[in-house]
């Protein structure tokens, strides 16, 4: 199925503009921060990165560049710049930030704030080996299309869990990346 045309000044307008989804109460207290590269072109691009199959935690899931914040970091937002340079080598100054989405809880213990921002197309990306094993990316209007996430309930530790889960050509994303995008989608009014 074919996505509708979105381009980027209807999407900045619609992200600026309409109101937040109301915040889910987050119960954990360990900050971390994500950045979502929105890549500036005529059809704009959602940038993402396939973890190493070799890392200790969610290895080779599909992800937003992003991490814990350091005690060195002067914000959330300079967390996620800082975790974008180190992960795929996007320069801070190069990214263009219009907003945040509301905070999430991770299984794995942070609550993780959402960055938005706008990349230039012309960057060059390397991938950091230790962390990623691929960089990709995926349209926009794609990505925001409702109906390509799926729900599946899980249960953990007594507790009933939500978790999206779609294909992007070879990839798979899920969990926290597809519940972010697919939050990315609600806030800017996309419909099913």
């Amino acid at each position: 199925m074919d996505s509708p045309a979105l381009n980027l000044d209807d999407f900045i307008s619609r992200f600026q503009l309409l109101r937040p989804q109301p915040a889910r109460a987050t119960l954990n207290q360990r900050k971390a921060a994500v950045l979502i590269p929105i890549v500036r072109r005529e059809q704009p691009g959602l940038l993402l990165t396939q973890r190493s199959p070799l890392l200790r935690k969610h290895a080779g899931q599909v992800a937003f560049p992003g991490g814990a914040v350091d005690s060195s970091d002067a914000s959330l937002i300079a967390a996620a710049l800082r975790e974008a340079q180190e992960e795929v080598a996007i320069p801070p100054a190069s990214v263009e930030v219009i907003g945040v989405l509301p905070p999430i809880d991770s299984v794995t213990g942070f609550q993780v704030t959402p960055v938005v921002g706008i990349i230039p197309p012309n960057l060059h990306y390397h991938a950091s080996v230790d962390e990623v094993s691929a960089v990709f990316e995926m349209p926009l209007a794609e990505a925001l299309r409702l109906g390509r996430y799926h729900p599946l309930d899980i249960h953990r530790r007594g507790n009933a869990h939500r978790v999206w889960l779609s294909w992007y050509q070879h990839y798979f994303v899920w969990g926290m990346t597809a519940g972010i995008i697919r939050e990315l989608a609600l806030q800017i009014g996309m419909k099913p």
